[in-house]
C-alpha cells in the first residue's frame, strides 16, 4: 500500500490522510508508556481551599477595586451610572409586571393584563395557533405557583433583549455594509460565542456587583453576537442587482439602506431577534448565580438542597417560557416572509379593523388587571405547583427504588470504564507530559499556528495555578464528547438516510436546543443524584442535538451518484455507511465533534453545581466565598483558555478535513 502524496495548504506542508491515525495512536501509546513510570510527579495538585500567590494577588486587586468605587473616576462617571441605569431599567419592568410598585401592593399590570398583552402580541405578529399557545403558556406560570418568579425572569430577559438589539442591530448593519468592520468584528464575535456562559459572570461582578446590573451586562454580552452576526448576514444577502437598480435610480447610500437593504433583510433580522431572545433567556437563568431574580434562582436553590420536585417545577416554567418566546418570534418571521411574497394585503381595511379590535380588547383587560385584585393577583386556589412537586418527588423515589440497578450500572460503566481511567491518566501525568501530548495532537490535527496558540494556552493554565482542576474538567469534557459523538453518528446517520426519521427526530432536537442548560440538570439529578455522572449525562443531552443535526446534514450532502455507484457495486448497508457516506461526510463529522466539545465544556462547568467539581466548583465557590474570589476568577480564565485551545484545534481539524474531502472529489 502506497502513501497518499502530501498536500500543501496555506503554505504549510500537510501529512497524508492515512498516517495521521497512526501518528495519533503512537502519541497515545507513548503517553501511556511514559505515564507508567512518571505518574504522580509535577501534577501541581492544589487543595480546595488552598490558594496560590497569584490567587492572593487577585484577591488584593479585587479589594482595591471594591475600595475605589466611590472615588475612582472610572467608577464615578461610568460604571456606577451604567449599573444604576441597568438596575433602574430592570426594576421598572418588574414594577410593570411582577413586583409591587408606585405605592401599590401589586404591579401596575396584573396577571390577566400580562396574559392578554402577550396573547395579543402573538396574534398580531403570528397567528391564532401561536396566540392560544401563548395564553396557555403564560397562564401555566400562575398554575405552577411561579407567577412572580416567571415575570422577574421575563422582565430581566426583556430588558437585556432591548439593550442587545439596540446595540446589535446597528452594529450588524454596519458590518453588513462595511467589509473592514465585518473583518474586524467577526473574530470578536467568534470569541464571545466560544466562551462558556459561566465565565462572563465572575469578572462582571467585580465592576457591577452581584444583582440585576451584572446579570443584564452578562446577558447582553452573550445575546448581542447573534443579533450582530445574523443582521450582517441579512444585509449582505441582498442581491447586487437590486442594489445596482436602486443606485441607477439615484438613491443615496442612506436611501439604499432604508428603502432596499433593511426591508429585504427584515426576515433575516427577525431570525436574529429570535436567537437573541433565546440566548438572553438562557443567560438570565444562569445569571441567578450572581443573584439575578427569577426562575433561575429557584432552580439553583433547589439544586443546592437536592430538591428535585422544586427544581423540576421551576425548570418546567423555564421550558414553557422558552417554547412560547421561540414560537412567537418564529411565527413573526414566517408572517413577514408570507407578506413579502404576497405583496400588499388585499383587504388592508379589514386588517386594520382587526388590529383595532384586538388593541381595544387588550386595553380593557389591562385596565381590569390594574384596577381589580382578582385580575391582578393570580388566584392562589389555582396553584398546582405543590401537586407537581409532590408528583415529581414520588416519581424520583420510584425511579431510585426500582431503577437503581440500571442507573447504577450506567453510572459505574461511565465512572469506572471511561471517566476514572482517563481522569487518572490526565491528573496523574506530569504537566510537561500533558503539554507534550496536547502539542503533538495539535501538530498532527492542525497547523503551526494552532500549535503556537495551544502552547500559549497550556502555559496560561500552568500560570493560573489550576492545572489539576483543569485536567479534571478536561477529562469530563472529553469523556462526554465521546458519548456525544456516539449518539451523533448513530442518530445522524439514521436521520441522514431516512426522511421519515428526520421528520420525527428533528423537531425534538430543535426543542432540545431551545432549553436553557440548567433545565437538563433537573431530571438527570433525579436519576443519578449529585455525582460527576450527572454533569456528564446532562452535558451529553445538551450537546447531542447539535452534533446529530450536523452529522445528518453531512450524510445528506453526500453525492447521490457516489451512493448509487457503491450500491451498484454490491455494497451492503453497513459498507455503504462506513466506506462511502461517513468518509465523504468527514468534514461534517469533525465539525460536529468540535461543536459538541464546546457545548459539553459549557455544560460540564455548569455541572459543578451537582457534583462535577473542578473548575465549575471553583467558579461557584468564588461567588459565595470572598476569600476564594481570586481562585474563582482564575478558574473562569482557565475555562476560557481550555475553550480557546479545544476550539482552535477542532475547528482547524474540521477545515482540514473539509479541504481534503474537496480535494478527493
Amino acid at each position: 500500500m502506497t502513501a497518499t502524496p502530501a498536500t500543501t495548504t496555506g503554505g504549510l506542508r500537510r501529512l497524508p490522510t492515512w498516517p495521521r491515525r497512526y501518528l495519533l495512536t503512537a502519541v497515545i501509546a507513548a503517553w501511556v508508556l511514559v505515564w507508567v513510570f512518571v505518574q504522580g510527579r509535577d501534577t501541581f495538585q492544589l487543595g480546595g481551599a488552598e490558594l496560590t500567590p497569584l490567587h492572593l494577588r487577585i484577591n488584593e486587586a479585587s479589594e482595591v477595586i471594591d475600595n475605589s468605587r466611590n472615588d475612582n473616576p472610572f467608577f464615578l462617571y461610568f460604571v456606577n451610572y451604567v449599573r444604576l441605569f441597568l438596575d433602574e431599567a430592570v426594576t421598572f419592568v418588574q414594577a410593570l409586571i411582577s413586583r409591587p410598585s408606585f405605592g401599590r401592593p401589586l404591579p401596575v399590570i396584573g396577571w390577566l393584563g400580562v396574559v392578554t398583552v402577550a396573547t395579543a402580541a402573538a396574534l398580531l405578529w403570528g397567528n391564532l395557533r401561536v396566540a392560544v399557545l401563548t395564553a396557555a403558556g403564560f397562564a401555566s406560570f400562575g398554575l405552577l405557583g411561579l407567577w412572580e418568579e416567571s415575570m422577574d425572569t421575563l422582565a430581566l430577559t426583556l430588558a437585556a433583549v432591548v439593550i442587545s438589539l439596540l446595540i446589535g442591530i446597528p452594529l450588524g448593519v454596519w458590518a453588513g455594509v462595511n467589509d473592514r468592520f465585518n473583518r474586524l468584528v467577526t473574530p470578536v464575535l467568534d470569541f464571545m460565542q466560544t466562551m462558556p456562559t459561566f465565565v462572563y459572570l465572575a469578572p462582571l461582578t467585580l465592576f457591577f456587583l452581584i444583582g440585576p446590573a451584572s446579570a443584564t451586562v452578562a446577558t447582553v454580552v452573550y445575546a448581542a453576537p447573534p443579533a450582530i452576526r445574523i443582521t450582517a448576514h441579512g444585509i449582505r444577502e441582498v442581491r447586487p442587482a437590486t442594489l445596482e437598480a436602486g443606485t441607477s435610480l439615484g438613491s443615496t447610500a442612506w436611501q439604499l439602506l432604508g428603502k432596499v437593504r433593511l426591508p429585504l433583510a427584515k426576515r433575516t433580522i427577525i431570525v436574529g431577534v429570535n436567537q437573541t431572545i433565546m440566548a438572553a433567556l438562557c443567560m438570565v437563568t444562569i445569571a441567578a448565580l450572581i443573584d439575578a431574580p427569577g426562575l433561575g434562582k429557584t432552580v439553583i436553590k433547589a439544586l443546592e438542597t437536592l430538591d428535585v420536585g422544586s427544581a423540576f417545577n421551576a425548570g418546567l416554567a423555564i421550558v414553557i417560557m422558552a417554547i412560547v418566546l421561540d414560537r412567537v418570534t418564529s411565527a413573526a418571521g414566517r408572517r413577514v416572509e408570507i407578506r413579502y411574497r404576497a405583496g400588499r394585503p388585499r383587504r388592508p381595511g379589514r386588517r386594520r379593523a382587526g388590529i383595532g379590535a384586538v388593541l381595544a380588547g387588550t386595553g380593557v383587560l389591562v385596565y381590569l388587571s390594574h384596577t381589580y385584585v382578582w385580575a391582578a393577583e393570580f388566584p392562589s386556589e389555582a396553584n398546582l405547583g405543590p401537586y407537581v412537586r409532590r408528583g415529581v418527588d414520588a416519581a424520583t423515589l420510584w425511579v431510585q427504588d426500582n431503577l437503581a440497578a440500571y442507573t447504577g450500572a450506567f453510572k459505574n460503566a461511565v465512572s469506572y470504564g471511561l471517566l476514572n481511567p482517563f481522569e487518572a491518566l490526565l491528573t496523574g501525568s506530569p504537566w510537561w507530559l500533558i503539554a507534550a501530548v496536547v502539542l503533538a495532537f495539535a501538530a498532527v490535527l492542525a497547523n503551526v499556528r494552532v500549535v503556537l496558540v495551544t502552547a500559549a494556552c497550556l502555559a496560561l493554565l500552568v500560570v493560573l495555578g489550576l492545572w489539576q482542576d483543569s485536567m479534571v474538567t478536561l477529562a469530563s469534557t472529553l469523556v462526554a464528547t465521546v458519548l456525544v459523538m456516539v449518539l451523533g453518528v448513530a442518530f445522524g446517520v439514521w436521520m441522514g438516510r431516512s426522511d421519515r426519521v428526520d421528520q420525527l427526530v428533528r423537531p425534538a432536537l430543535d426543542a432540545g436546543q431551545t432549553m436553557p442548560p440548567f433545565v437538563y440538570l433537573v431530571p438527570i439529578l433525579g436519576l443519578f443524584g449529585a455525582t460527576r455522572v450527572t454533569a456528564i449525562t446532562a452535558a451529553v443531552v445538551y450537546a447531542a442535538p447539535v452534533a446529530i443535526k450536523l452529522v445528518a446534514d453531512g450524510i445528506r450532502g453526500v453525492s447521490p451518484s457516489a451512493v448509487e455507484a457503491a450500491t451498484a457495486a454490491g455494497s451492503n448497508t453497513w459498507q455503504l455507511i462506513t466506506k462511502v457516506q461517513l468518509p465523504m461526510a468527514r468534514s461534517a463529522v469533525t465539525l460536529a465533534a468540535g461543536q459538541g466539545l464546546i457545548y459539553v465544556l459549557a455544560m460540564v462547568v455548569v455541572g459543578g453545581l451537582v457534583g462535577a467539581g473542578a473548575l465549575g466548583y471553583d467558579v461557584v465557590a468564588g461567588f459565595s466565598q470572598l476569600q476564594l474570589r481570586g481562585k474563582g476568577l482564575a478558574a473562569g480564565v482557565a475555562i476560557v483558555v481550555l475553550g480557546i485551545m479545544l476550539e482552535r484545534i477542532t475547528r482547524t481539524a474540521a477545515r482540514r478535513a473539509d479541504a481534503e474531502a474537496h480535494g478527493a472529489r
